[in-house]
């Protein structure tokens, strides 16, 4: 259990290999504790692919659909019904929404399968801090500024890096460190804090959250033709400790490594957050035991019996001066159409291409995959150094450490928890890293978890419980050079509206929940129903 991490972890070119090895040593393991491997729905997915659907047998009428039920198809359904426009339905392929922000629970906690916090929004978020209000996430103001619930808010310690041996505060070492490090280090703190604070001739700020609100200046999107690494270089900055720590952050919101991401948007993770809060909560995180699966049971609580699941739309085609939109219905066996004034597709771009080529082409478009896996342990992790926090980050590791479900609350007291781990297959082709996650048996994951964690954290021998595994194939869009040029594409003519991270290459909470509430807009819009905007 002390194997190389590269080799523990099975990454890139030695994966195959190093998976052999690691069934040749199975014999001489302690026994792997039992778990469940998911994902999301491959045979639904599938069949969507393959087509072969039957024609439809029932005939149903909608204002608007919604096609998708992630969190910017929540997002449009939320506005729709802040709006009190009620003639709506959305239809999901899965059997629970939520899309990358979904959780789950046993009798532990509840948990997170992906997204698990949402950082406090920036002054220009406006809709989102609405349905925040709404929440009980905002309970006030104070001289105008918004005030949070502190129960929500990320509790202390926050963060902590495994470092040389030892768990120091903070993602980013602070002993340890060369001259060259620290001048580094240094120099890339300031060029982000001043692109944080700068504002383009167009009075805009130079990167903003949702993206949208950022600055169009030339001298700005020019970054966006090459990658964040490129970029890096021309600067000189060459720290190992700064390049691990920019490798984390991009692997860490775009499941891709700095040298395919482009510079526009590596620095947009560092320098376009600003979060408003009064008592100085703006740098913190809105967070929970199940993670944004808490945000998007909110909403769609507020959609009430409008919500279809196991509903496979493949069709979506002009009728007239409508829509006419085909949906398997999955539970039932059969298919039914339903006509509609206007349809929001909420999903990603290569399932939106395929049931609507007006939707637009995939070119450009690539998606990371991820493994989430769920460790229930009955006692608490420590270890050498300061004490456990919430998100836990090994600098030994290809991981990107784990986070600690029963952080928030009167349940951070309790003797065991689950820590919630994750890795992007960051370092290979995307679709390898697909057929890895298919291919690899369980049993295997199983082991790479166990044995990553038991590096950092040793005390945990023994009191690993179980190990629920959940695979992303297409976790999020990266967004490599060249990204922006696709958010400014001309979107397709109503009654057909898109809403999805993808249209921002960006995938963040923001970038959906933006995405949808502008969706809707444009659809209340086109249908003549009187609302205020929210953007």
């Amino acid at each position: 259990m002390k194997a190389d991490r590269r080799a523990v972890l099975g990454i890139g070119a030695g994966a195959v290999v190093c998976a052999g090895g690691a069934g040749a040593l199975a014999l001489r393991d302690p026994p792997l504790p039992p778990g469940e491997l998911a994902g999301a729905d491959m045979v639904r997915g599938h069949r969507l692919r393959d087509g072969g659907f039957p024609a439809p047998g029932r005939f149903e009428k909608a204002e608007v659909v919604i096609a998708g039920g992630g969190i910017a198809g929540l997002a449009a359904g939320w506005r729709l019904a802040e709006a009190e426009f009620g003639g709506f339905r959305l239809l999901e392929l899965e059997d629970s929404i939520g899309g990358n922000a979904r959780g789950g629970a046993n009798a532990v906690s509840a948990y997170p399968l992906g997204a698990h916090y949402l950082p406090v929004p920036n002054r220009e978020a406006g809709a989102l801090r609405l349905m925040l209000r709404q929440l009980g996430m905002i309970t006030g103001d104070r001289d105008g500024v918004p005030v949070y619930d502190p129960a929500q808010l990320c509790a202390d310690l926050q963060e902590r890096i495994f470092w040389q041996g030892r768990w120091q505060e903070g993602l980013i070492p602070r002993t340890g460190l060369s001259p060259a490090d620290r001048r580094d280090l240094a120099a890339f703190q300031q060029a982000m804090a001043g692109f944080s604070a700068r504002t383009g001739s167009d009075g805009r700020p130079a990167f903003a959250v949702p993206m949208a609100y950022s600055s169009r200046d030339a001298e700005l999107r020019a970054l966006d033709r090459q990658s964040f690494a490129a970029w890096l270089d021309a600067q000189g900055w060459r720290s190992p400790v700064l390049r691990a720590h920019v490798r984390y952050a991009m692997r860490d919101d775009y499941g891709t490594e700095p040298g395919d991401v482009s510079a526009w948007a590596g620095i947009h993770y560092f320098a376009a957050r600003r979060g408003w809060a009064a008592d100085g909560a703006g740098g913190n995180e809105l967070t929970w035991p199940e993670g944004n699966a808490r945000l998007a049971r909110g909403m769609a609580e507020r959609l009430g019996g409008r919500i279809a699941p196991g509903m496979i739309v493949h069709r979506v085609a002009r009728d007239g001066d409508g829509l006419a939109i085909d949906a398997f219905d999955a539970r039932r066996g059969d298919t039914v159409r339903l006509s509609a004034r206007a349809a929001i597709l909420a999903m990603p771009r290569f399932v939106a291409a395929r049931v609507c080529p007006e939707a637009g082409g995939t070119e450009g478009f690539g998606y990371a995959p991820w493994l989430v896996a769920n460790v229930t342990v009955d006692r608490m992790p420590r270890g050498r150094g300061v004490p456990l926090a919430w998100d836990n980050v090994s600098a030994a590791s290809e991981a990107l450490g784990y986070v600690v479900a029963t952080h928030q609350g009167p349940a951070a007291i309790s003797a065991g928890t689950v820590l919630t781990w994750y890795l992007p297959l960051s370092d290979m082709a995307p679709a390898d890293a697909r057929r890895l996650l298919v291919d690899r048996p369980a049993e295997e994951w199983k082991r790479i978890v166990r044995d990553d964690l038991l590096v950092s954290n040793p005390e945990l021998e023994g009191a690993i419980r179980r190990i629920d595994l959940w695979r992303w194939g297409h976790a999020m869009i990266r967004p490599v050079p060249g990204f922006l040029d696709r958010a400014d594409a001309a979107p397709p003519a109503p009654p057909l509206f898109l809403a999805h991270s993808d249209i921002s290459g960006l995938s963040l909470f923001e970038e959906a929940h933006y995405r949808g509430v502008h969706a809707a807009e444009a659809a209340m819009a086109h249908l003549g129903h009187a609302h205020e905007t929210l953007l």
